[in-house]
């Protein structure tokens, strides 16, 4: 299979193109950031989702059995790029997917997200309002999505344990599960249409995905 993850040198990404190895295509921004993607044995595409067309991205796209969106403006980005990122960049990939036939598509979301943002800071707000844009411009399309809200990220080893739902209580996951939770999404059609919340818990992965 043929992976497209964009946010390739992100944390969850580089976990997953580890575990997908050559099936795995990391977009990267950084030119510096190829050989960290193409070290996992995964193949590293510099595109810059913030200033790409439609069209330059649904060339990469093209032929890919499957779509994760994994970027993410991170830490110490302000209000300006959550939007332009975390909404702007999930829609164009996904519109790239609807154009080229690539119908599997994971999103990486955030828990809070579909909801109005609690508290009174501004950046956590336009990041919450971001996502959950984000979230509805895919419900609208003809993809076979399914969007994953996990708790706060740690680096912790991960346990293969976790609490999958569509609303669990808030707490946190590791990165390692992430990743391990989106190789089981990835191959399980009983998911699509699903929005998923994930935490650490108690069932295996591979028998939690299973059922969902």
């Amino acid at each position: 299979m043929r992976i497209i993850i964009a946010g390739g040198h992100g944390k969850i990404a580089l976990r997953l193109a580890a575990r997908l190895k050559s099936g795995a295509v990391g977009l990267v921004r950084n030119p510096a950031h190829v050989a960290d993607v193409e070290a996992t044995g995964a193949e590293a595409v510099v595109c810059d989702l913030e200033k790409a067309s439609a069209e330059e991205v649904a060339r990469i796209v093209e032929g890919a059995d499957a779509v994760v969106f994994a970027a993410g403006a991170g830490p110490g980005s302000g209000a300006p790029r959550k939007d332009t990122v975390d909404r702007g960049a999930a829609v164009l990939l996904a519109e790239a997917a609807e154009r080229t036939g690539a119908r599997r598509f994971i999103q990486i979301s955030s828990m809070g997200a579909g909801k109005p943002p609690a508290g009174g800071d501004e950046v956590w707000a336009a990041y919450i309002r971001a996502k959950t844009e984000a979230e509805d411009d895919l419900r609208r399309r003809d993809l076979a999505w399914t969007i994953l809200r996990p708790g706060r990220l740690t680096d912790e080893p991960g346990t293969g344990l976790v609490r999958l739902a569509p609303e669990v209580p808030p707490g946190s996951v590791p990165r390692d599960d992430v990743a391990a939770v989106i190789m089981a999404l990835l191959d399980n059609p009983g998911t699509v249409h699903r929005t998923l919340e994930l935490v650490s818990g108690d069932t295996p992965i591979i028998e939690l995905v299973a059922t969902e």
